[in-house]
């Protein structure tokens, strides 16, 4: 018998190891006698050799792969109402990543949306299809536990414990003779704590599609497996726009107006992800291992999933076998586990369970598992293709987060948007520029797989494909502004690339990886109070900036902006666009107005003069009276700038007087350097993003994506001036507007400010009377008011509306890392409430 152990395991490494060889069997996990390839193996088994169904002359939609995403797209569907749908599986369900998947799922993640979509999971497995199927999915509740080796990783868990209050989910934080009370066979001595969540399970993969897909065809749906698709075709419409016609396949054509790509197939459109070797072992019998939570320990970056007497051990290396660099003429190769690669999670599995040393190898699974750029899932309608919907690449979560996402993804196909915040999902996140750029798919893919278990800094940034775009303004634009090299990607190491040694930008950024202030924090603080108090300058070219051209861009307007934007010319309007539900979208759509929406980002770049001197700085350079009566807040101008025409707009972001000087893309850096040449002698200061942050939030601006979201009214945000509710004109989600201001709001956004100097990112939990109530959204450090700042949605725990008094009567705490703080609540501001200083009113300051 082979075993696991470090001495032992290395009759592994040999290549005819009848335990560590051979092809995978999907569903019982285990290895076969005979080395014959996957693809053949499946259909063999299931005695295939065409559709086993059928195929439909038409459907009203098409979803292409029977894995989880697949499964649960198909079953959401139908309970919206949808019955003539297509599932089309090229071989049997979960054949493609889904068959191989460990099959966890934890509750807590570092993200609410996430959290959300993981809870919609959790109970459509564990109790929604066992009530509408009798049939269980084989869910099994044996909790998590995650390992923390050192201060900040249990730091990042109490983030977590955090958050979970507020969304009721139970976990605890253990210290290592706890944990060993939990888990007797775990070795305890290197540990610093853990998080251990009772409620956390193990999903099957087989159980679950199985019984997703009967839900859906009883609701009237189609599954044809062993049905591959081989092209899908395009047409365009009479405007020009390319649009889904009709799915082929070797049986048929299905004539559908939606696809849903849940299988890679792309139909002419850019998928940015790759795929990566994902491998497990599956060990014989423990002892003493029966009814043991499952456990993460991501400083080993490992995971042990309960296989009912056995564990399955696996986890993420930082050099990750490409998928495209295995032939595909080999199929028993492209299966097989590489050892070499595979050991380090093998050490750490044993160092953690030290009975594994003395334990068998069972099976080894080895298949694909897709990772993208920003380590986040593709979902939603491609922008090439109308009608191509995407829900793939999902990073080895796949399975946890399949129900939330196949809900969503069922509510954007129907209704057009989903229901939640899924910026950070959708396809259109990623500039078209980058899309297609293979370099930078590989790189940024490579890292956010060696990156999986890393812990997750409110400061984090990559270090692969940097300066891959560069707006006009590039040599001065940055987060704070240390001047450093950025070099190429080393892959940490891997694939014998000689590894960066001397990298000092890598190395400002590693200090900036901490749960407390960050090393910068007093560059921060100089640049926010330079702007205070002096002018500061900011590059901020990587603004939208659009233009709405055409006969009806006026009626266009009307209808996609909730103010009035009917005022004279050179007025500057701040408005919020809406989705039918009265949420805050930040795209842009047509509704069929002879109009058109031109994208001049790339053509322009943006600099902000913000402060008190900024008037008597730009007067020098500028050829226009700044004066408040000849240029008022919110107008615009075309002026000229050392010889140079740009528009200037008298706007703030942080809550000063100041000017937005959009530029054309060659006047950037003269523009610019005039600027800076006329600033020295008032102390001008370049200033970064994370300036803005802390001054934008200090005066109580809204960030998009951040404290407003789709799924968040201008009402609940403070922002029901922005709203032409007075008027009678019709506008986008006026409707949903005015039923909820009718109603009351029954959640609202409220700012918090806590005495004590706490470094808070967001996520908090906050409570109100000592009932958990939200969490923050945003919080950053104001050095002006010299507090912390904190934005979150509140919500009244008897379900009532949330008032002005409901805000002012209670006593309110902010939870960070499992200790409380007392917050005080404001309804307005705490710095410039008035809103003097953007008016040039500086005296009373």
């Amino acid at each position: 018998m082979a075993f696991i152990g470090r001495g032992v395991w290395k009759a592994c490494r040999q290549p005819l190891s009848p335990l560590c060889r051979g092809t995978t069997h999907r569903y019982s996990s285990h290895t076969t006698e005979k080395s014959v390839p996957y693809e053949k193996t499946l259909k063999q088994e299931a005695g295939l050799s065409g559709p086993t169904k059928p195929l439909p002359k038409s459907a009203d939609v098409v979803v292409i792969g029977g894995g989880s995403l697949g499964c649960q797209t198909l079953y959401h569907l139908c309970k919206l109402g949808m019955t003539n749908v297509v599932l089309l599986e090229r071989d049997r369900l979960t054949a493609g990543t889904t068959w191989h998947t460990a099959g966890l799922l934890w509750q807590l993640r570092p993200s609410d949306t996430e959290v959300e979509l993981l809870a919609h999971t959790r109970n459509v497995i564990s109790s929604e299809l066992v009530e509408e199927t009798g049939l269980e999915t084989g869910w099994i509740q044996n909790g998590g536990l995650f390992i923390a080796s050192n201060k900040q990783r249990l730091d990042e868990y109490k983030r977590l414990m955090s958050l979970g209050k507020v969304y009721g989910i139970e976990s605890y934080v253990l210290s290592p003779a706890e944990t060993k009370d939990l888990y007797p066979l775990m070795n305890v001595k290197d540990l610093y704590g853990t998080l251990y969540v009772p409620k956390d399970g193990t999903m099957d993969p087989a159980g679950t599609c199985t019984t997703l897909s009967r839900a859906a065809s009883a609701r009237g749906a189609t599954v044809i497996e062993n049905c591959p698709v081989t092209g899908i075709q395009v047409k365009p419409d009479d405007l020009g726009v390319k649009r889904v016609k009709a799915v082929d396949t070797p049986h048929g054509t299905i004539q559908t107006p939606c696809v849903v790509n849940c299988a890679g197939e792309m139909a002419g459109v850019n998928v940015p992800l790759i795929a990566m070797h994902h491998a497990y072992v599956v060990t014989e019998r423990i002892e003493g291992i029966q009814n043991m939570p499952n456990v993460r320990d991501h400083d080993a970056s490992v995971y042990l999933r309960l296989q009912g007497d056995a564990l399955s051990v696996g986890g993420y290396e930082q050099n990750p076998i490409f998928w495209d660099e295995v032939s595909d003429k080999f199929a028993f190769s492209l299966f097989d586990l590489d050892w070499d690669v595979f050991m380090q999670h093998i050490e750490g599995a044993v160092n953690r369970v030290p009975a594994l040393e003395q334990t068998g190898i069972k099976s080894t699974v080895c298949g694909p598992e897709s990772f993208t750029a920003d380590h986040k899932p593709l979902m939603g309608e491609a922008p090439e293709v109308r009608g191509f919907f995407l829900g793939c690449g999902f990073n080895s979560a796949g399975m946890m987060l399949g129900g939330g996402c196949g809900k969503e993804l069922a509510h954007w196909i129907v209704h057009g948007r989903p229901e939640k915040d899924m910026y950070g999902y959708d396809i259109r996140r990623f500039h078209h520029s980058l899309t297609n750029n293979n370099r930078w798919i590989r790189e940024r893919s490579h890292e956010s797989y060696a990156k999986n278990y890393s812990v997750v800094f409110p400061y984090d940034e990559p270090l692969a494909s940097r300066n891959m775009r560069k707006d006009p303004c590039f040599r001065n634009r940055a987060a704070c502004f240390k001047k450093d090299t950025v070099l190429d990607y080393d892959y940490y190491g891997a694939y014998d690339v000689p590894k960066n040694t001397v990298y000092p930008y890598s190395e400002i950024l590693g200090k900036e990886y901490t749960f407390d202030f960050p090393p910068h924090h007093d560059v921060i603080r100089d640049e926010c109070l330079t702007c205070r108090n002096a002018v500061a300058v900011f590059n901020m070219s990587y603004f939208g900036k659009f233009y709405l051209i055409g006969s009806d861009a006026k009626k266009a307007a009307d209808w996609l902006f909730t103010a009035d934007v009917n005022k004279a010319p050179g007025s500057t309007v701040y408005t919020c666009m809406l989705n039918q539900r009265g949420g805050v979208e930040s795209d842009l759509t047509d509704q069929g107005f002879q109009c058109s929406l031109v994208d001049h980002t790339e053509d322009m770049g943006m600099i902000s003069i913000q402060g008190p001197k900024s008037r008597e700085l730009l007067q020098q350079v500028m050829d226009a009276d700044l004066s408040n009566e000849a240029f008022p807040f919110s107008t615009h101008k075309i002026v000229d700038v050392a010889g140079h025409k740009v528009r200037a707009m008298r706007l703030s972001f942080v809550g000063e007087m100041g000017w937005e000087l959009h530029i054309p893309k060659e006047s950037c850096l003269p523009v610019y350097n005039a600027v800076m040449a006329a600033g020295a002698k008032h102390g001008i200061r370049n200033a970064g993003y994370r300036a803005i942050d802390s001054l934008s939030i200090e005066k109580g601006y809204r960030h998009w994506h951040a404290d407003l979201r789709p799924d968040d009214t201008p009402l609940e945000a403070g922002l029901a001036f922005t709203c032409k509710l007075k008027s009678s004109v019709p506008f986008l989600g006026r409707t949903a507007l005015e039923a909820q201001k009718s109603k009351g709001l029954h959640r609202r956004i409220v700012c918090f400010t806590v005495d004590e100097k706490v470094p808070m990112f967001g996520l908090e939990a906050i409570f109100r009377d000592g009932v958990p109530v939200g969490h923050l959204r945003r919080s950053e450090f104001g050095f002006a008011i010299d507090k912390t700042i904190g934005y979150g949605y509140i919500r009244n725990p008897d379900g009532g509306v949330v008032s002005p008094d409901f805000v002012r009567s209670g006593e309110f705490t902010l939870e960070r890392m499992g200790v409380t703080y007392k917050a005080t609540a404001h309804l307005k501001s705490p710095f410039d409430p008035e809103n003097k200083r953007v008016k040039g009113i500086y005296s009373a300051a």
